[in-house]
């Protein structure tokens, strides 16, 4: 009966967000999901008790719908409700063991890769598509860019890669949560924004200590992890002018997270790379 309900609640976000975890944990608590581009862009929240029931939205898409179980249903008695809890208890903590083996196993490939890459050239086509300098990056298989990711020990823990074209990934496996590369600078203000080229864009044209976050939804967990680092240093969280409104939204919580200020290009479309006119909202 149990896996009848969850197939059912997996059936409903699948119908309506595109996408689904492969486990769903029943325990009443809120759980965020990766959408079809690899990016925590949705969530859910399903119980057992009584009837069964829950939500489940995506951010991205706007879209937000409760959902209750139909048809004959038998609730679970207490005992079973207290079986299932166990089991899924023990499912989280099994998948947490799972992740942090995967971690650890990109951290490793991740330090190889990069002390085996060469410096990238300045003449690389993204840096100068992006007109942007070198700035550490280093040079992998394809001619892609490598650009290391740090944790608050700063040891190097994944890796991004970026095509000549733009296209972005990260290394299997690797952790990304808080994860930072950092451009060094002044560090009475710290600028941390989304990706390499719009801090590039911006290091080049402040001197600050520059952070990139790697994208919009890592920029609170980062500005924190810096202001831990920096704790007398003014943080500025730079975000991109999206036509969706994520990346000015998610700015504007990370510098409320780290009473700091933050910025967003004047034009709408438009991150860091694109334009350098700015408006400056205090948080």
């Amino acid at each position: 009966m149990t896996a009848n309900v969850i197939e059912s609640f997996k059936s409903a976000i699948y119908d309506s967000l595109g996408y689904v975890p492969e486990h769903i944990q029943a325990d009443g608590m809120l759980h965020r999901i990766k959408d079809n581009d690899g990016k925590m862009n949705g969530a859910y929240v399903l119980h057992l008790d009584n009837r069964p029931g829950g939500y489940f939205q995506c951010f991205k898409q706007g879209i937000k719908q409760t959902w209750k179980m139909t048809g004959n249903f038998i609730p679970l008695s207490n005992y079973q409700r207290q079986v299932f809890r166990s089991q899924c208890q023990k499912e989280s903590e099994q998948r947490q063991k799972d992740e942090i083996a995967k971690n650890k196993v990109a951290a490793e490939r991740s330090i190889y890769i990069w002390n085996k890459a060469p410096i990238a050239p300045a003449n690389h086509p993204y840096l100068i598509n992006k007109h942007i300098g070198i700035h550490g990056a280093r040079l992998g298989r394809d001619n892609t860019l490598i650009i290391p990711l740090y944790n608050t020990n700063k040891d190097i823990i994944n890796l991004q890669f970026i095509s000549e074209t733009g296209g972005k990934r990260f290394l299997s496996g690797g952790q990304k949560k808080g994860c930072f590369y950092i451009l060094e600078g002044v560090k009475d203000k710290i600028i941390i924004c989304e990706g390499f080229a719009t801090a590039a864009s911006l290091y080049e044209n402040s001197g600050y200590l520059t952070v990139v976050a790697f994208d919009a939804g890592n920029l609170k967990n980062v500005a924190l992890n810096i202001k831990s680092l920096y704790p007398a240093s003014k943080i500025v969280v730079a975000g991109d002018n999206d036509l969706s409104g994520i990346g000015q939204k998610k700015a504007l919580e990370a510098a409320l997270a780290v009473n700091g200020q933050y910025l967003v290009p004047a034009t709408v479309g438009h991150d860091w790379n694109d334009s350098l006119t700015v408006e400056v909202t205090h948080a």
